[in-house]
């Protein structure tokens, strides 16, 4: 199959999940175990040093806005106002030790919610406040992982809602929960010093359950998302060892299927997901590499384009032009793009949602220069 061209079947879209699941078939990972996870936990550095800085407030405290805040560069922005007028020094002098003192006292308060994660009789209240304030404090990751029992305990959080996956009965209440826990993991996944350690003790696959549910109630609908943003995390700094290990799992017909049948932030998620793997050498190769996870692939991108001519979002149609851009970098994808691109990308359809988004309009102008290239030599 490696070095046969590949053959065109993407105009009659169907329902890809069946096909992804039989084409990424990958060894499966045995599942990570606590031993393993707390033997990983223990391969310790030198204990993190805890700095607070001050960097803004939970964005809005919807899962779903803070989600999609991985797709974004921004960075909340810190610093303090001083008093630099005449006769001031004394001033500043006053303030930097009451801000000092503000600092320690913080600093405290989150060691004590740390704390609080390893009783069962706290914990809840630790997770709901650790997760408003986990934007805050630049090194709270290294000190979840480091401090002992709480990654544990955020484990725990996760595998005790498995029973309420099949037959779906999550309750509200046990959603929210368990999204804080994994609001905590999406802090772990996400800072440098903690996220092979993370990787290291595969503890993604702990969220794997969660994208493989299909109840489209809102508790459902909200812990897919917020795995989603476990995951996003750990693909936005473009790590190859993130998409090495990614590429050894499920993640990308999970991806698909939520593609397809999700909610739009959770397909937006998704989609970012995929197109962070295709960016990579390793994963454009990978999803190239046959016929089969190329078709899978292909057939949701169609599939959502046919939605997009309907219900247009220039949110996800960006990503979805991306993924096709990127595909047409690989010669024998390229090639059969030529023959099944929607149509819709071809014509002006989506002019009118593009024609104040110059970077996405010049993408699917290169996308469409590729595949209008000769085939050369």
């Amino acid at each position: 199959m490696n070095n046969l061209t590949y053959q065109v079947g993407l105009r009659n879209p169907g329902v890809a999940s069946n096909v992804s699941n039989q084409s990424f078939n990958n060894t499966p990972t045995p599942p990570p175990t606590y031993d393993s996870v707390m033997s990983s936990a223990n391969q310790s550095s030198n204990p993190p040093k805890f700095t607070n800085i001050p960097t803004g407030s939970l964005l809005g405290g919807s899962a779903g806005m803070n989600t999609l805040h991985i797709l974004s560069g921004g960075t909340a922005g810190a610093g303090a106002n001083s008093n630099n007028g005449p006769g001031g020094g004394g001033g500043l002098a006053n303030n930097n030790s009451i801000l000092a003192q503000q600092q320690f006292m913080d600093e405290e308060k989150i060691y004590q919610l740390i704390l609080d994660l390893t009783n069962p009789a706290t914990r809840e209240a630790g997770l709901l406040e650790l997760s408003k304030k986990r934007e805050a404090y630049e090194d709270l990751a290294p000190i979840l992982w480091h401090s002992f029992g709480v990654m544990a305990a955020l484990l725990q959080e996760i595998v005790s809602v498995y029973p309420m996956l099949s037959p779906p009965t999550l309750t509200g209440h046990a959603s929210n929960r368990v999204c804080n826990a994994l609001a905590l993991l999406q802090c772990v996944a996400s800072h440098n010093e903690t996220r092979g350690l993370f990787l290291t003790a595969h503890i993604p696959l702990f969220l794997y359950p969660f994208l493989n549910t299909t109840s489209k109630t809102r508790p459902f609908e909200y812990l897919r998302l917020t795995s989603l943003g476990v995951i996003g995390a750990l693909v936005k700094n473009d790590n190859s060892e993130v998409i090495n290990f990614l590429l050894s799992t499920e993640i990308i017909p999970l991806c698909l299927r939520i593609m397809e049948t999700g909610s739009e932030l959770s397909k937006t998620v998704a989609i970012f997901i995929v197109q962070k793997i295709l960016l990579d050498d390793m994963g454009l190769n990978y999803i190239c590499q046959t016929y089969e996870r190329f078709y899978a692939v292909g057939t949701v991108l169609s599939n959502m384009v046919a939605q997009l001519v309907e219900q247009q979002s220039i949110r996800l149609l960006k990503h979805v032009i991306r993924c096709y851009l990127r595909l047409s970098d690989n010669p024998r994808a390229r090639e059969a793009l030529r023959q099944c691109l929607p149509e819709p990308l071809r014509d002006s359809t989506f002019m009118p949602s593009l024609k104040d988004d110059i970077t996405t309009k010049r993408c699917l102008h290169t996308l469409l220069m590729n595949l209008n290239d000769s085939l050369g030599p």
